[in-house]
């Protein structure tokens, strides 16, 4: 019969998990009173997985019940998180829930199909006892006259659809745009829904929209990097903050996958700038969000925190991207 996230662990698994809680606990920040934390996080292939705390050599899929715990610790440390690359079926995904319990829900878009949409959900899972929504849930579609994203009427959208959904905690009310760039072939492929979605959201901002007011970007946006091999500001990174969007600086110095190299001074080829979370300051664009900065980060689940075979097999067990989180006063 097979085992359940809602069984309790083996011994060694609990053990391992309870190294892993202690490493979160190193880097990201206490849920207290006065703070909001909001995390991003692309897990590989979120759809199905092996129902076995320890998958075999060979299992397909490699991702079992005690990578399961870990991924759902991970999203337990913020108030929300957005999440990139849910499955058809989303078995792991509804087991992360689970796992969190009765205070978690989550918000989620269909399925986006087609190649280059990758069969991919765009989700945002959140503590209920935290914050509640507040009343936006969208898709951010463009005008049928305006161009930059594809060349024919039906397909002049973006192929994975950003999805909008808003939050309030308190008093405080803001908007999470979450999007998940397709790569493509080269980085010219990018350049145009990056553009096109930072400067739909700088519409938005400010356009008088009661739900635009706090929007924040987040999510896989594959940048490649911040700068060229000259020194110059990539045309990706341009493309992403040249209507006023900025993340905070301290997301300029972490790597983003666990492929890359974590010397903050490793050649541009070796570091990248996929994930982000970036709003609005007020300099030369829409209005600031209105929510206070305190501290923002990464969590490196590598180092032998969560047993893999290699580094590729980690991926698949918990994913080839780090999450991102970001911390304000409230």
């Amino acid at each position: 019969m097979p085992n359940s996230i809602s069984d309790p662990p083996p011994a060694d698994v609990a053990t391992q998990v309870a190294a892993y809680v202690d490493a979160l606990d190193q880097v990201i920040p206490a849920k207290q009173n006065q703070n909001l934390l909001i995390g991003t996080w692309n897990v590989r292939a979120l759809n199905r997985l092996t129902p076995e705390w320890r998958s075999a050599t060979g299992a397909s899929p490699v991702r079992d019940l005690s990578n399961i715990l870990c991924i759902a610790e991970t999203l337990r440390r913020f108030d929300v998180v957005a999440v990139q690359e849910v499955g058809v079926d989303g078995e792991a995904f509804l087991a992360a829930h689970e796992a969190l319990g009765s205070g978690w829900a989550f918000l989620l878009t269909d399925v986006t199909v087609g190649h280059a949409g990758n069969h991919e959900r765009l989700a945002f899972m959140f503590d209920q006892r935290r914050l509640r929504p507040s009343g936006l849930a969208c898709e951010l579609v463009v005008a049928p006259e305006e161009a930059g994203v594809s060349t024919d009427v039906l397909g002049r959208q973006f192929a994975r659809t950003p999805y909008a959904v808003s939050f309030a905690r308190g008093e405080d009310v803001f908007t999470l745009v979450t999007l998940h760039i397709v790569y493509g072939n080269t980085a010219d492929d990018r350049v145009g829904e990056l553009d096109k979605i930072a400067q739909w959201m700088a519409g938005w901002a400010q356009g008088g929209d009661v739900w635009g007011k706090n929007l924040l970007a987040l999510g896989d946006f594959n940048i490649d990097r911040q700068v060229d091999e000259d020194g110059n500001v990539d045309v990706l990174y341009e493309a992403f903050t040249g209507t006023g969007l900025q993340p905070p600086d301290n997301l300029n110095h972490v790597p983003r996958t666990i492929f890359d190299d974590p010397d903050p001074n490793a050649p541009p080829d070796q570091r990248h700038f996929y994930d982000q979370i970036a709003w609005f300051t007020g300099s030369g664009g829409p209005p600031a969000l209105s929510l206070a900065y305190r501290n923002s980060g990464m969590f490196d689940f590598t180092g032998g925190l969560v047993p893999a075979g290699t580094t590729e097999q980690l991926s698949f067990r918990m994913s080839d991207h780090f999450p991102l989180w970001v911390e304000f006063d409230v």
